[in-house]
């Protein structure tokens, strides 16, 4: 049974909007349990839906649902979509918000979600997350199949890839995520660095010698590079914010690995 559904949503916690999706899940299954995710995504940031859905889906057990509800194109033409991938199930539009886990699983498999039979009754052109996601996830995790949601999507949305280049002893890349401490995550793998004390990482035109273990390797208020725990290096201060320092724009970060 797929009885957990996940919650990952730019609707804060101040409105009514989670409450009510919550509550049109249990009344199609009371017995699933409703884990949030992030309801703290900035407003209308598929970028940033897509990074923390494919650094969180992993961790839960195979079958769950995971809703993910960022729609700055909702009542539009984009499409609504059910899909699994690595044992999971997703639901959400089709804009890009999954474009991680489409990236990382070889046998994504999408469908449209067509059939109204799994919506509910009155469909507003504004919160689909209300009246299409939230009542087609609870099914899901009553068993109800991909098929009988919709037809094969075949071209699902993905957006232009952040990734990293490697070229001799240079390593280039960009940021795609500001956390909430202010740490800047770059798109460069930490194992892709290989002795990281060789390293030096140049990021709007600041030097960083090495990169760190822990933050407390340098003086509270220094900038350092760290391998963070979502795999990638960041750039942060110790007891500080490296978004304050740089601003969450940055066009390249460029790590040289000294060789010899």
């Amino acid at each position: 049974m797929r009885n957990i559904i996940t919650l990952t949503t730019d609707f804060g916690s101040r409105d009514h909007y989670v409450g009510v999706m919550k509550g049109i899940m249990l009344s199609v299954n009371e017995n699933t349990r409703l884990v949030d995710i992030t309801h703290c995504i900035d407003s209308h940031d598929i970028r940033s839906a897509s990074f923390i859905i494919g650094n969180s889906y992993s961790y839960f057990p195979e079958n769950t649902v995971h809703m993910v509800v960022v729609d700055p194109g909702v009542g539009s033409r984009r499409r609504s979509m059910v899909a699994f991938a690595g044992g999971h199930f997703f639901v959400g539009p089709d804009n890009g918000v999954f474009s991680s886990v489409i990236r990382s699983c070889e046998d994504f498999s999408a469908h449209e979600i067509k059939n109204s039979d799994y919506f509910l009754k009155d469909v507003s052109s504004t919160f689909h997350g209300r009246d299409v996601f939230s009542p087609v996830a609870a099914h899901l995790s009553l068993g109800v199949s991909l098929s009988e949601i919709g037809p094969r999507i075949l071209d699902p949305e993905v957006l232009p890839n952040d990734g990293y280049s490697a070229d001799g002893n240079e390593i280039r890349g960009t940021v795609v995520y500001t956390d909430k401490f202010g740490n800047l995550v770059t798109s460069i793998p930490t194992q892709a660095v290989g002795n990281g004390a060789r390293a030096t990482v140049t990021v709007g035109g600041k030097r960083i010698v090495g990169v760190s273990e822990s933050y407390s390797s340098v003086e509270p208020g220094e900038i350092l590079a760290i391998g963070g725990s979502c795999g990638y290096i960041e750039i942060s201060v110790n007891q500080g914010r490296a978004c304050d320092v740089f601003g969450e724009t940055v066009p390249w970060v460029v790590i040289t690995e000294e060789i010899g």
